[in-house]
């Protein structure tokens, strides 16, 4: 499993630190001993379709006992239906063993599907279904009839009563027939009523089975999970051992995600720490198609998922040396580069700078927020009205009291606030205006980054229009019609969307010296006088 470079690394300082795991640029050796996985993965003809549908790999660079610099490699999840191939470090636990625990209750969860697939089906079990739908329908039908009928009776009522003055003795009769039409509505509503009653209690006693599987399914299922997270045993680089119950119920205070431990990263560090070997450093790159719902490009290098990984790592890296998060050691520290572009007694418009958050973050890095703060003392709280990535530079609201920040949030929620975005997108696009229409969710596992899903996504649009191409790259105007988060990135980036990552899209796409996305313009109403307040600040290094 240990693998020797195969080019020579004399002149190759080694990292001084280990990796930090989420946000990092590949070490050289890293990139080496990828390079070495990727023509293997080439070699490999017998997996071509699988990993055409793409897969994550992984390399970690070790020293061994013999004091000798190498390699492990993995992939996360299953490879061609197993866990265990000669030139990869097997997994924590292999869970695909045909004699182990895993594999024979899987069979046994198997079994209860079928018979709950077998009793939904039955001809018993849909002719009841379907007497129960057809007397629903016909229910609804013959009530909605019979208030049509009442509605019409009333009408003819009263149109007696203003034809001509009634006699006490007709009024009386007209009211008795009111009263009778009323009640026999109600008489029949609730023989309807107890009719369906009757089915659904025929179809519930019918059901009673099938729930008893689902609730002894559910309950297996359960307790095969969790028997299956007890055999991670993952071991630290201090020689700790603690299981994935215990690592996620101290950190995250929740049981493991499915598929926690499987990852490219456990599966290495674990096979490194048992045989005695040093983490240099790890990168993880995909292989292969992107999925649907994902955006994954073949080749590149991405951070390690944080729905699964990060608690497990937090535990397994304890003892080695780890490099900072280099987002809490952003470059753009200096408050005094927030420009102030607008500025009143009621609120403000400040160009932010890229690398810099919009509100405070858990680590030290300086917000938009803390600069403003100290800026404007007597301002009231919240004061920040809507927020940029902290990779995007360019305008942002500030309101300095209470009511001023409600209005104007109004506005965003209403849609009356115009804004505007320059992008620089890293290839050509053939059109040169259009409208992109993808629902997009947070993607549980790898927060903060975004997915397209198309059943539980919300409603995203923007309209983008290009204002010139040059050296391969396109130049383009954003307007986003709704406020999602990474909204603009994951548009461009997407294959249903144009396709193409913005240039320095870190999440999305290739690191670059900075995210070429710039907010730079914005106009809105002022809540106070009611004026009309445009805004514009051009990025300097995007032009063409």
């Amino acid at each position: 499993m240990f693998h020797h470079f195969k080019k020579s690394i004399v002149g190759i300082a080694l990292p001084e630190r280990f990796t930090y795991p989420f946000f990092y640029t590949p070490h050289p050796l890293s990139l080496m001993a990828a390079e070495e996985v990727q023509h293997y993965l080439l070699a490999r003809e017998e997996w071509r379709e699988e990993l055409s549908s793409g897969k994550m790999f992984g390399v970690l660079v070790v020293r061994n006992r013999e004091g000798e610099v190498g390699y492990l490699a993995a992939f996360s999840g299953l490879l061609a239906g197993s866990n265990v191939h000669a030139f990869f470090v097997p997994p924590v636990y292999d869970l695909t063993r045909p004699d182990g625990f895993f594999r024979a209750e899987e069979r046994q969860i198997s079994a209860i599907n079928r018979q709950i697939t077998e009793l939904e089906s039955s001809p018993l079990h849909r002719e009841l279904a379907e007497r129960l739908s057809m007397l629903r329908a016909e229910s609804a039908a013959r009530l909605a009839e019979g208030r049509r009928q009442l509605k019409l009776r009333k009408k003819e009522r009263d149109a007696r009563r203003k034809s001509a003055p009634l006699t006490s003795s007709e009024e009386e009769r007209l009211i008795r027939e009111s009263q009778f039409q009323k009640a026999e509505y109600h008489r029949e509503e609730l023989l309807w009523r107890q009719r369906i009653a009757a089915a659904e209690e025929e179809l519930h006693a019918a059901e009673q089975e099938i729930e008893h599987l689902k609730e002894e399914r559910r309950l297996r299922s359960a307790q095969l999970q969790q028997r299956l997270f007890e055999q991670f045993r993952l071991l630290n680089y201090k020689g700790e051992v603690r299981d994935l119950c215990d690592i996620f119920r101290e950190s995250e205070g929740r049981i493991p995600p499915a598929g926690a431990g499987e990852c490219a990263a456990p599966k290495m560090l674990q096979y490194a720490f048992l045989h005695g070997m040093k983490p240099l450093a790890m990168a993880e790159f995909w292989w292969g198609g992107s999925p649907r719902t994902e955006l994954r490009r073949h080749g590149h290098f991405y951070p390690s998922c944080k729905g699964k990984c990060r608690p497990i790592l937090g535990h397994m890296l304890q003892g080695l040396e780890v490099e900072e998060n280099p987002m809490e050691r952003s470059a753009e520290q200096d408050g005094s580069r927030l420009e102030t572009l607008y500025d009143d007694e009621w609120l403000a418009v400040v160009n932010k700078p890229h690398g810099m958050l919009s509100v405070p973050g858990r680590g030290e890095t300086l917000s938009v927020y803390d600069v403003v703060r100290r800026r404007y003392p007597e301002a009231e709280e919240p004061m920040i009205v809507h927020r940029l990535d902290m990779a995007t530079s360019g305008l942002l609201l500030i309101a300095k009291t209470k009511q001023v920040h409600q209005q104007l949030q109004a506005q965003f929620s209403n849609r009356e606030v115009e804004k505007r975005y320059a992008a620089v997108l890293d290839g050509e696009i053939a059109a040169d205006r259009g409208q992109i229409c993808l629902p997009l969710c947070p993607d549980p596992d790898n927060r903060p980054r975004q997915m397209v899903h198309y059943t539980y996504g919300k409603p995203a649009v923007t309209t983008f229009e290009v204002v010139g191409r040059r050296d391969g790259r396109t130049w383009v105007r954003l307007r986003p019609i709704t406020g999602r988060t990474h909204q603009l990135r994951v548009h461009m980036a997407h294959p249903d969307g144009l396709g193409t990552p913005i240039v320095g899209d870190e999440l999305y796409g290739l690191k670059h010296r900075r995210l070429f996305l710039h907010a730079e313009y914005l106009s809105f109403r002022h809540p106070v006088t009611g004026e009309r307040i445009a805004i514009e600040k051009r990025a300097g290094d995007f032009t063409l």
